[in-house]
């Protein structure tokens, strides 16, 4: 054997690091669609729209432009309300604890009683856990639908208020809709595919 020979290049991730640069890489594709807040809080921009239609066309344009910030403003009104509600948040930290061990850092299956589950029972067990835990046992449930309450409604205002200009003649409208931003510029046009 040759000890001369140099070290491998290829070393291991634990699948939790490996999750992790997953994460890290798909948030920062999302903040990089990111709009300057100082665009979005222009208060020149803003004027009450005439009729209902043009409301929610404005709200439609302001939501495809303004997606990634919107989703920003979402989960940082459902972090504060969870900040506000200490019970809650340690309730989802023990929930997300349980989701992480059972799917990222546990290896072996689980055996309860001489039964081996799969993979697919281990996720509608948990998946069951968690749904009576935020809805039955806390007040998690009430809390997020308060925050998400909060954050549609003033979406909604922001987006029907704000005129759009002409900042979205650069942009294909429509194409991915909201939840584009996880998808990024490789969704595909169902109408192009040969």
């Amino acid at each position: 054997m040759d000890s001369s020979a140099p070290p491998s290049a290829v070393t291991s991730q634990s699948p939790l690091h490996a999750a992790a640069n997953r994460f890290k890489d798909l948030i920062g594709g999302i903040f990089k669609e990111r709009k300057p807040w100082g665009e979005l809080a222009d208060r020149t921009s803003f004027s009450r729209p005439a009729s209902l239609a043009e409301a929610t066309g404005r709200l439609r344009k302001n939501a495809h432009y303004f997606k990634v910030n919107y989703l920003i403003v979402m989960l940082s009104v459902t972090f504060i309300t969870l900040v506000l509600n200490p019970t809650s948040l340690i309730a989802l930290a023990f929930l997300a604890m349980a989701w992480v061990y059972l799917f990222v850092v546990r290896q072996a299956p689980i055996v309860i009683g001489g039964r081996t589950f799969s993979e697919r029972e281990k996720f509608i067990g948990i998946s069951i856990i968690t749904l009576i835990v935020i809805f039955f046992l806390t007040s998690v449930g009430t809390v997020l639908f308060t925050a998400l309450g909060i954050s549609v409604a003033a979406i909604a205002l922001h987006g029907s208020f704000r005129v759009p200009d002409d900042l979205f003649t650069d942009e294909i409208e429509g194409q991915t809709g909201f939840l584009g931003i996880f998808g990024g510029s490789q969704a595909v046009n169902p109408l192009n595919v040969v």
